[in-house]
């Protein structure tokens, strides 16, 4: 027998006889005749070229060696008997992993809740969080290197390919200079925004709402005037406060307080003239996508925990 080949019933009638230190008492344990735990015994030490007992007709005793083995053996049919449970839960989705790709945008409100709730909930499960925006995301899909993402988009305008599940919508928010006379103003109207630089995205990483946002300003009869290009809602923020140009943000970023930025909603824009209503500014979702062939049962778990938040 080689060593790779012990089976764990020669390992348990080990852990036996270290245990009763009597091969008549463990026999008994076991269930059997006292001969074939000996010549078990005797195999295991002859397979590992060890002596595991000092044998006299007194007493039996570990040796050394018998006694630095016998955590490690007690260890491994701990977890040999743990193993079913173990298959089990992990086909339930209870143990696992799921990486996990989002927008800064979700680090700003839901996601922390969710990886604290699902840890309590799934402790075994474990969240792998990597930041990248939607271009990024989809790289990685097609790599294998995340199962699920979180991604910013125009309501209703999700990546094709991918499950989808939303879990906000929100309304875009004007982030202006602090010490920019506009934001200043008691009054603010949509053209006065319209005609100063825009600090923007590329359009690669959103397009459906760098599209929509553009589109505001052709309905306007306006061509935006593009001052810089960001990829992070941060560092746009940022530019803004340096006073680079205004730019149109979604409204969870406005909890990302940078000195220097004075945030304006929607309803703060006054119409051109009486009669006018107030600017309909685009809205943007954030959505749970993920393959349309799962294979990984956490995943699944996670995203019905998702979607229980969602309904409730």
């Amino acid at each position: 027998m080689k060593e790779s080949q012990i089976d764990l019933r020669a390992w348990r009638q080990f852990v036996a006889v270290a245990e009763e230190l009597h091969f008549g008492r463990a026999a008994q344990r076991l269930n059997m005749t006292q001969p074939p735990v000996t010549q078990a015994i005797a195999q295991l030490e002859k397979t590992l070229g060890v002596v595991l007992f000092d044998r006299t007709r007194r007493r039996v005793a570990l040796t050394p060696a018998g006694e630095a083995l016998l955590p490690d053996v007690r260890e491994l049919l701990a977890r040999a008997q743990a193993l079913p449970q173990r298959a089990r839960a992990a086909a339930a989705g209870q143990v696992g992993r799921v990486r996990i790709g989002f927008v800064s945008t979700v680090g700003f409100e839901k996601l922390p809740d969710w990886v604290r709730e699902f840890r309590q909930l799934c402790p075994e499960v474990a969240l792998e969080l990597v930041e990248a925006t939607g271009d990024v995301q989809l790289e990685a899909f097609a790599r294998g290197e995340i199962d699920a993402g979180l991604m910013l988009h125009s309501p209703g305008a999700a990546p094709a390919g991918l499950q989808r599940l939303a879990v906000s919508e929100e309304p875009l928010t004007l982030a202006l200079p602090a010490r920019h006379a506009l934001a200043r103003a008691r009054k603010l109207t949509l053209v006065q925004v319209l005609d100063e630089p825009l600090v923007i995205f590329p359009r690669r990483i959103v397009p459906s709402l760098h599209d929509a946002i553009f589109a505001l300003y052709h309905a306007a009869g306006r061509v935006p005037q593009l001052a810089q290009e960001a990829i992070q809602m941060q560092t746009i923020v940022n530019l803004v406060s340096g006073g680079i140009g205004v730019a149109w943000v979604p409204e969870s970023v406005t909890q990302f307080r940078r000195a220097g930025v004075v945030y304006r909603a929607a309803d703060e824009l006054a119409p051109e003239g009486r009669r006018r209503a107030a600017p309909a500014l685009p809205r943007c979702e954030t959505s749970l996508v993920w393959p349309d062939e799962v294979a990984n049962p956490a995943l699944s778990r996670f995203v019905e925990f998702v979607r229980e938040r969602q309904e409730n």
